[in-house]
Formats: C-alpha cells, sequence, structure tokens
C-alpha cells in the first residue's frame, strides 16, 4: 500500500449497506479463502455486492425490451434495475437467494449481473438469473444470448447510469477483469473490485494468483486513486483515506 494511502475495515457485518442517491450498494456476501492443510489447497468463494437504484420499487413491471436497443440504450436498461456484482460460487446458491430476499429482490428482478472474471467462485451461479443482461469479463450479452459489442477499455469505461460505471481493471485473470465504480453514496465512491484485490492488506500475495502483475498493479493504483470503500474479492470492504493532494497513487 502506498505511504500516501490508507485504509481501515469498514465495520460491519453482511448484509452491510451504504446508503447512496441515485444508488445504494449492499453487500451481500463476503468473500474468503482459507488454507486448507499443508498442500497448498485453499477453501473459496468471491463477494457479492448489489447496487439497488434508489428509485427502484419490487416487483416493478420492466420497461423497453433492450433487445431492440443500441448497445449504450441496453446498457443503461440493464442498470435501471438491480445490479448483481459477482455471485459467489454455486456452493452459496440458498445463501445468495436469501440475501437477495432480505431486499425485496426476486432473481427474475435482476437487470445486470456483471461478473468481474470467469472465475467460478464469482459467476458461479449466473444460472439463477436467466432474465438478466450479463456482462462477464468483457462480454456483453442480453438475455436470449444476444452480445453486442462495445468500446470497453481501460480509458473508456461502460456508464450504465449516473454515476454508475464498469472499468476495465486487467490481472488477476488477465486482461477480462472488470469492477464497478457507484458514486455518490453516503460514503463517497464505492468499487466493487472483484480479485483486483483478494482483501484488505493482501500485501504482495495477490501476485501468486495474478495472470498479469504489471497490469494488476496499475489497476489497483487506479482504484485506490478514486475509491473511497473497496469491496475485494476474498474480504471484507475496506475504506480508503488519501493525503491532500493524493489523486495519483505511486
Amino acid at each position: 500500500m502506498s505511504s500516501r494511502v490508507r485504509t481501515e475495515p469498514l465495520r460491519g457485518d453482511p448484509p452491510l449497506s451504504i446508503p447512496g442517491d441515485p444508488y445504494s450498494v449492499i453487500v451481500l456476501l463476503r468473500g474468503y479463502s482459507e488454507p486448507q492443510g499443508a498442500g497448498g489447497a485453499q477453501r473459496a468463494d468471491g463477494s457479492v455486492t448489489l447496487v439497488l437504484p434508489t428509485a427502484w420499487e419490487p416487483r416493478r413491471a420492466r420497461g423497453e425490451d433492450p433487445a431492440g436497443l443500441d448497445t449504450q440504450a441496453a446498457l443503461e436498461q440493464a442498470g435501471s434495475g438491480p445490479v448483481l456484482v459477482d455471485t459467489g460460487g454455486p456452493w452459496a446458491r440458498d445463501a445468495l437467494l436469501t440475501a437477495l430476499a432480505a431486499h425485496g429482490v426476486d432473481p427474475d428482478a435482476v437487470t445486470l449481473v456483471v461478473g468481474t472474471h470467469g472465475h467460478s467462485d464469482h459467476v458461479g451461479s449466473l444460472a439463477l438469473f436467466p432474465r438478466a443482461a450479463l456482462l462477464v469479463s468483457h462480454d456483453f450479452c442480453l438475455p436470449g444470448g444476444l452480445y453486442l459489442p462495445h468500446g470497453l477499455s481501460e480509458a473508456c469505461p461502460l456508464r450504465l447510469g449516473p454515476g454508475l460505471e464498469v472499468w476495465a481493471t486487467p490481472g488477476h485473470a488477465g486482461l477480462g477483469d472488470v469492477s464497478v465504480a457507484v458514486a455518490g453514496t453516503s460514503l463517497g465512491t464505492v468499487v466493487a473490485a472483484g480479485d483486483v484485490f483478494e482483501r484488505e492488506d493482501d500485501g504482495d500475495t495477490w501476485r501468486q494468483l495474478s495472470e498479469d502483475p504489471p497490469a494488476q498493479e496499475r489497476s489497483r493504483r487506479r482504484v485506490l486513486a478514486a475509491a473511497d470503500v473497496v469491496v475485494p474479492g476474498h474480504g471484507g470492504p475496506f475504506r480508503v483515506f488519501r493525503e491532500p493532494g493524493a489523486g495519483a497513487v505511486r
């Protein structure tokens, strides 16, 4: 961690709600990674985050079918309802459904699932959301299997709504990792970063699992320069504090 940046845990147990306008962020399930025995095995699952529009009402009828829209309009339509960032593994199915129900969200009401990368502990329950658009890594797919082109890159995020963006944050799983940034919450900008960060204070241990460490280092710096709260892939969310003038993290 840069000497110009410090972090501290965001206290509270999931589901942990961060209210905002026009979107609130709810950390539904906290990811974990626990060594099992001496042979290098790990028991793990990814964090799951819900982005909920303030104006959304449970069981409200959907709007226009996004299949008839261009890519930008389809992205905004997908971001107009509950957005799920990662799903955890299939073994967490019941916990995920229970957490969603506690916030009045039925799986069929989810309009977009963003998979930060394609590992099974992050996108293992996509089948629960057949009516949702999917953005898994850099593949954007509408319900029914219609894939739309887009220009996502590190220099060009995808806009889902006011203050709601998908960023290209490569490194952990190669070039395809993405993060979801939500501005305007009560704690500032929240970034659900997948495995760009394994956990708070992950030191250099993230490098062992990184397919492209230089790219991931760049992504980590970008997130720390912009986020006030980070939801990592395998630990609790943490707050980020920058020294005055520390807009670029080194």
